[in-house]
């Protein structure tokens, strides 16, 4: 018995030693996922057991577990988790709130407001998705990331500011552009000023009850920008570096390329014209052909690029070139062979951005200094931005009853931006040029003997096709050579802006804070412009000087009353009274000159002809009182009530002030009571809002009044001529919205999102009424008829696999919307057309007014179009000058649905995302299409084609919808429905791959996160035809602009 005794003691020593070899010491850091901070008493307990502990005041805990222990962290409030122990010994965990963002602070007009109590349409882009898009200007960041919001951009130049729409187009004449408000201040200044590594978050406001404190400037939607700053801890430094590479993000049409096929192709033109309008015979006209290929006007091309033996024709019977004809010819004093001119123009450029933060904050005082350089070379030499930007920002706590505070931005911006690269038919467009040019044009001056490029001081002589810079005149755009402009031409663009904020808070009472803010933006921009002497346009007259200086200023003041209490904790108000006032002036001076007397120097004094000079000085005042009241019961039913009272110095003092207001609610339905057995719903809202807002950006600062241009000369002072006809009677344009709304998140929080359906009326519409020009003007600004934008949006989040190590997110959004004039002024008896374009009450305001492509005709290749008989049968007819009395309406070329989506994995350190945008169901006109189809008459010769143009009609091609080639063929790309393509696309905005490095780690290098990434923005576009980007506009595109840039970048963040 003893020895039994004996051997089972010894058992359970041996037992007790197995099992303490395997436990051991687990160690690790709670934290919380909205600030980063450690979390004390949160619950670190074994599963099954009662043995655990509990983390201290930083977040950190110790307890004994062995590998197959399961570890139970849980915190009131919280998201609970459950993690294996397995090899680990050091366990971080990072826990979420269980509020599904109830809680989430959102910045509102003049204060916040939780995700869970606000009645209106609002959604937020955070810091974490901003600073993934390689952007040069934070607009550009909307695209696809927002619901009911809308990014369109028709110039791609570094620094250029996107074309924003929330909910649609509000008006017909009236601005649509929504107000920027940075830190409770309207913005004034250069949207590409403002860094995105100093955003926190970027609230997009979408409803009257939203934005109704802003008044006037609302109307059209509010994008409230919250820079950083400091969070409670230790100070922080934080560092963040991209360097990478800018290439063509639109490709050009697919035209062609080869000089051979170009002039196959324009001969074919020619000889048609000989065959079909001269009666010439086939002989004939090839000799006609031939003679006139050359030469400029008929269709020929202005140049000659071939070397061809004597005696023989450039171009056979066949239509094929001489097969003993050479590329390349010498006229004994110039040599002339084709270049390419996208290559030589479009070059892959770098850009690199560095910026440094450095924050802190106690109980009483925060602090964030932040410093930037961006250097963005676009993709055409001379259209970079370079970029200084630093702010502070910082409050105290002076006095228990006493906040101060400020928040100072300064920037440099260096933009050469050079002009007229949006300008679709400037010679001095790089992108028109480019793109349209025929492949057989030399861009350069080539010296006979050598057949090398000459040089001037270095610099490459570049051929502007004029006459002058060679022997030869191009018929396509002749004096025209924008890489030669770039390169002699000097653009000097310089913006110093300081955008600053200040405040004084005071809470006098319990509850009762007081607040004077004041903001002032002050924008100093110069630009110096020279036009070189040397060669092109300017050279006429022996080179060019312009000099620009403006400076323009936006003060804003507020004082605002916020009162805040409760009664018997079930009943929370929240009462908010003040006024604000806005003034904006802007002024400028310029002078120009010709003659320079030193050609590298762009100062006016330079100059020694021409000498003018001019300036001016605009201003523009609003002001307002408001009030608002916000109401909840037992934190589920929630009210609001705002009222505003504007005036705009746009209008008469007899009409200057209008009346708004808005009211909204909500109720949090899974509060209730009889939700608790309803487990799959974890959070159900139903909010809606109603409300009127005024409008008053018809673009002319003193629409009321006439107003006249001061001439004369030598003292005398001559009649004044009207410039502008003012309306006294103008008064506010109103906008209705409302908007009804549901908030979810289910399945354990896994999906979550908001269906809200929105419409908006705009009455009264500020609108410019066209006129006889026989009365001294041809347009009268007034309020007439109403307009409705209504649709549905839809924001969805789900989250596919969530656990300690492993998170995998799909997001997505869709917006639904529809277009609708309702009334237009009576004198227009329900239609008006304006030019390509026709308003039609009962239908959508993106018509467009168009002949009626009816095909081609396959007896004699002629464009055909649609037309009436004398008794209204549709016929068909060649004559576009008939089918012009006979034009159409188009259907609504809005797309039906516009959106974007995107998806999120985070694992072992790790973290890639995708971010997309989309519409469908809309229509497009493609002008630059249009241009690449001519018939090679003389006004396109030189234009190069698109490589449909192969399938253009002959007598062997008669199925076709391509007109054939005729030099005398002017109407075959007239304007008509033929150029209308859907606008369907999808973009691929966005891929970052990232990696953090662990905590252990970089804790031996004293720094508290390391991270290196890759990131590429504008990576692909999916269209209807390569070239076409949909993007740019409602109702046309083409690639005769500075299209979208293509950026990939590596880069590396730092966290001290």
């Amino acid at each position: 018995m003893k020895k039994m005794i004996g051997l089972f003691v010894f058992l359970i020593i041996i037992g007790g030693q197995i099992v303490n070899a395997q436990s051991k010491q687990i160690t690790g850091t709670v934290t919380g996922a909205e600030d980063g901070l450690g979390m004390p008493g949160v619950s670190v307990v074994i599963k099954g057991t009662t043995i655990g502990a509990s983390t201290n005041i930083d977040g950190k805990y110790s307890l004994t577990a062995s590998p197959s222990d399961v570890l139970m962290f849980s915190f009131v409030g919280m998201i609970s988790q459950e993690i294996t122990v397995g090899q680990q010994s050091v366990i971080n965990v990072v826990l979420e709130s269980q509020s599904i963002g109830m809680d989430e602070v959102i910045v509102t007009a003049y204060g916040t407001s939780t995700k869970g109590s606000f009645t209106g349409s609002v959604a937020v882009m955070d810091a974490e998705a901003l600073e993934k898009r390689q952007v040069s200007n934070v607009s550009q960041a909307l695209s696809g990331s927002v619901a009911g919001v809308q990014v369109l951009s028709n110039n791609g130049q570094p620094g250029a500011s996107a074309t924003v729409r929330i909910r649609g187009v509000g008006s017909i004449n009236a601005d649509s552009d929504p107000l920027y408000v940075v830190d409770g201040i309207p913005y004034d200044g250069d949207l590409s000023s403002i860094s995105t590594t100093d955003i926190e978050s970027m609230t997009v406001l979408k409803d009257a009850a939203s934005t109704a404190l802003y008044g006037s400037r609302g109307a059209n939607g509010i994008i409230m920008i919250t820079t950083k700053r400091a969070k409670k801890g230790k100070a922080k430094i934080n560092f963040d570096m991209k360097y990478g590479v800018n290439s063509r993000g639109i490709e050009n049409y697919e035209v062609m390329t080869s000089p051979q096929n170009y002039m196959e192709t324009a001969y074919q033109a020619i000889y048609n014209a000989g065959r079909y309008n001269l009666n010439y015979s086939p002989t004939e006209a090839n000799a006609y052909a031939n003679a006139k290929i050359t030469t400029k006007g008929e269709g020929g091309l202005g140049y000659q690029i071939y070397t061809v033996p004597d005696g023989q024709l450039l171009i056979g019977a066949n239509g094929k070139l001489n097969p003993n004809a050479t590329l390349g010819y010498s006229d004994g004093e110039y040599y002339y062979t084709p270049d390419d001119w996208e290559d030589e123009t479009f070059k892959n450029q770098t850009r690199q951005e560095y910026n440094l933060s450095i924050s802190g904050a106690n109980d009483k005082s925060t602090y964030y200094l932040s410093f930037g350089y961006l250097e963005d070379q676009g993709v055409v030499s001379g259209s970079g931005l370079d970029r200084f930007s630093g702010r502070i920002k910082g409050d105290h706590q002076v006095k228990d009853w006493l906040k101060v505070g400020a928040n100072v931005s300064i920037n440099k911006i260096e933009n050469n931006y050079p002009g007229s690269q949006t300008s679709t038919s400037s010679s001095a467009n790089a992108f028109f040029i480019a793109n349209f040019i025929a492949p057989i044009y030399p861009m350069y001056v080539r010296d006979a003997d050598t057949k090398q490029i000459q040089t001037n001081q270095g610099r490459k002589i570049y051929d502007y096709g004029d006459g002058n810079s060679t022997n030869m005149d191009r018929s396509f755009m002749a004096i025209a050579n924008p890489a030669g402009d770039l390169t002699y031409n000097k653009r000097d663009y310089v913006m110093d802006i300081v955008n600053s904020t200040w405040f004084a808070e005071i809470s006098p009472i319990d509850g009762l804070k007081i607040t004077a803010r004041y903001g002032l933006n002050v924008d100093n921009t110069r630009l110096n412009s020279l036009g070189n002497a040397y060669m092109g346009q300017s050279a006429v007259g022996g080179g060019s000087a312009y000099q620009y200086q403006s400076r323009t200023t936006g003060f804003n003041q507020q004082y605002v009353a916020n009162y805040q209490f409760a009664l018997n904790d079930d009943h929370q108000f929240d009462i908010t009274a003040g006024y604000d006032g806005y003034e904006y002036a802007t002024e400028y001076v310029d002078a120009s000159g010709s003659n320079l007397y030193n050609p590298e120097l762009y100062y006016v004094s330079n100059t020694i002809d021409n000498q003018l000079g001019g300036g001016a000085k605009d201003t523009y005042a609003t002001k307002g009182i408001f009030a608002r009241a916000n109401y909840s019961f037992i934190d589920t039913y929630f009210f609001n009530v705002a009222y505003r009272r504007d005036a705009s110095s746009r209008f008469h003092p007899d009409n200057r002030w209008g009346n708004f207001y808005s009211t909204s609610a909500a109720w949090i339905i899974s509060n209730e009571s009889f939700m608790g057995s309803v487990g799959w719903v974890n959070m159900l809202k139903l909010k809606g809002s109603y409300g009127e807002q005024g409008n008053d950006a018809i673009g002319n600062y003193y629409a009321w009044a006439d107003q006249w241009e001061v001439t004369g000369a030598d003292g005398v002072f001559s009649d004044g001529i009207r410039s502008y006809k003012g309306n006294p009677d103008i008064t506010w344009e109103t906008s209705t919205s409302y908007n009804i709304g549901v908030d979810f998140a289910l399945l354990d929080n896994k999906l979550a999102g908001t269906f809200e359906y929105f419409g908006r009326k705009s009455s009264d519409m500020l609108y410019y009424k066209p006129v006889a020009g026989s009365l001294g003007y041809t347009s009268i600004p007034m309020n007439i008829g109403s307009m409705t934008n209504s649709g549905l949006e839809i924001d969805l989040s789900y989250t596919i696999l969530k656990d300690s190590n492993f998170e995998w997110v799909f997001n997505g959004n869709a917006t639904f919307i529809k277009n609708e004039i309702n009334e237009l002024h009576p004198d227009l008896e329900g239609e008006f057309i304006d030019g390509s374009f026709v308003y039609t009450e009962g239908e959508s305001r993106y018509r467009m007014y168009l002949v009626d492509y009816a095909g081609v005709d396959p007896v004699n290749g002629k464009a055909l179009y649609w037309a009436e008989d004398e008794t209204g049968n549709r016929i068909k007819t060649d004559d576009y000058s008939v089918a012009t009395d006979f034009k159409v309406a188009t259907d609504d070329l809005m797309p039906t649905v516009y959106g974007g989506f995107g998806t999120t994995i985070n694992a072992f350190g790790f973290d890639a995302s995708v971010q997309c945008a989309y519409q469908l169901g809309g229509e497009i006109y493609d002008s630059g299409y249009q241009r690449l189809m001519h018939s090679g008459t003389g006004g396109s010769a030189g234009t190069n084609w698109h490589k449909d143009i192969y399938s253009a009609w002959t007598p062997e091609n008669t199925n076709t919808d391509v007109p054939r080639l005729n030099a005398n063929d002017k109407y075959a790309s007239s304007t008509s429905t033929r150029w209308l393509t859907s606008s369907d696309y999808l973009s691929l905005n966005n891929i970052t791959l990232g990696y953090t490095l662990p905590n252990e780690l970089v804790k031996r290098l004293k720094i508290d996160k390391l991270r290196v990434y890759v990131a590429a923005d504008n990576v692909a576009l999916w269209s209807s035809r390569k070239g076409l980007d949909p993007r740019q506009s409602y109702t046309a595109s083409t690639t005769a602009r500075y299209t979208q840039i293509r950026t990939i970048s590596g880069g590396i963040n730092l966290s001290f």
